[in-house]
């Protein structure tokens, strides 16, 4: 292969690449989630509330959001796959060390700086794939990333929930550090360095030129709010599912309730079927379609007979990965210079989105009730499917 040539379908180091960036997005959604569903545990060990124990959750988001805002200043700095080790090992490494802390504050500031470093594999991760694989390879290789995203996001709460259950919760945090750290190595060893990037001394005045065109970009503004939106929607509806499930008419059992994030492998089937479809349609109106889907599950959970209530939960998650991965592919694309700010101003949005709307609903659900809640979920996705119904004509790209 010409070594000046991008990455082809069909060869060796597509193949590298496809795989280490899926096992990238696995270990960095495993580690970031992993206390969700433990929560009540860490409660009852620490004697504080679940409300206050979900920090060890919302740290690692908040973590997350102030690491890509520093590497959208940063990253550009450092070499594509050393920041991605970098993060990678180090986050693993808090991962196990976290085993042994005895002081809930610790856990949650280790939370945030663990957030904060592992930041450094979203904030490059798109720009990578876009510089250094061909462009028809580009969708199927974002989609491979955003799977091992999704995949990582559901066996770390799944693993969790089943290990604490069975060696308790901080064994399950081991486990899941050392899992972690195995991917992590794999990753050093066999993903490819750069052909088409090299590190570059940081030009503030050009960052801040860029971030503020993309930030006053009406096309890449109404792309980051969706992204926000959406997110937050999303977790949501994962945070708080088990208290309706917990309730009357559906009443179920705690390990019941764990294998709801078994839906998260409508994720995968998600970002496949819209990789495909982004080669034959335009990619505004499959992210059209997608949100609309995502609408139609989001009303489908005020149902109170437990199979709709199902079937809805699985269109809403692979509607909600579909239209992420059209939303992230569209920013990576469009932003022919500064991709790294334009992707990390994306994700950026996207941990605000978790963060905000997040926790936010959670307040509105105690006051009011499922089917307020429920509502205004409804309405924010409506208000996502209005911004992208706008968004159909991009203009100029930025420039040097």
């Amino acid at each position: 292969m010409n070594p000046s040539e991008k990455a082809l379908q069909g060869s060796r180091r597509l193949r590298y690449i496809k795989l280490c960036i899926f096992f990238s997005g696995l270990s960095v959604f495993a580690q970031l989630y992993l206390f969700q569903p433990m929560l009540p545990m860490a409660a009852e060990q620490f004697g504080v509330s679940v409300g206050d124990t979900s920090l060890l959750v919302s740290s690692s988001t908040i973590g997350m959001a102030l690491g890509l805002l520093f590497f959208a200043f940063k990253a550009d700095s450092y070499s594509r796959k050393s920041l991605m080790v970098f993060s990678l090992i180090s986050s693993a490494l808090l991962t196990i060390i976290s085993t042994w802390i005895p002081s809930l504050s610790l856990l949650i500031a280790i939370g945030v700086f663990k957030g904060f470093v592992v930041s450094g594999v979203s904030a490059v991760a798109l720009a990578y794939l876009t510089e250094e694989v061909s462009a028809l390879a580009v969708p199927a290789t974002i989609s491979m990333y955003l799977s091992g995203n999704t995949i990582g996001g559901m066996s770390g709460r799944i693993m969790a929930t089943l290990f604490a259950g069975e060696f308790g919760w901080r064994n399950a945090v081991l486990l899941i550090g050392i899992e972690s750290f195995i991917l992590a190595v794999v990753f050093w060893k066999l993903f490819p360095e750069s052909r088409f990037f090299n590190p570059q001394k940081t030009d503030y005045h050009l960052k801040v030129k860029q971030m503020k065109f993309f930030l006053t970009n009406p096309y890449m503004l109404r792309l980051y709010c969706t992204a926000a939106l959406l997110m937050g929607v999303f977790v949501s509806v994962y945070n708080y599912l088990t208290f309706r499930l917990e309730a009357k008419p559906f009443s179920l059992s705690h390990f019941i309730i764990a294998f709801i994030f078994l839906m998260y492998i409508f994720g995968v089937f998600g970002t496949m079927i819209v990789s495909r479809l982004s080669q034959k349609f335009p990619m505004n109106n499959i992210l059209k379609v997608s949100i609309l889907s995502m609408l139609t599950g989001a009303a489908l959970l005020l149902s109170e007979n437990i199979y709709i209530l199902i079937f809805g939960l699985g269109l809403f998650t692979l509607s909600f990965f579909a239209a992420h991965t059209m939303a992230s592919q569209m920013t990576a694309l469009y932003a022919k210079r500064g991709k790294s700010s334009a992707t990390s101003i994306y994700w950026l949005f996207y941990y605000f989105g978790s963060s905000i709307l997040g926790s936010g609903t959670g307040y509105l659900l105690h006051a009011y009730s499922w089917n307020v809640f429920i509502g205004v979920l409804i309405i924010s996705v409506i208000i996502a499917l209005l911004l992208v119904t706008f968004n159909t004509s991009p203009k100029a790209r930025i420039k040097n």
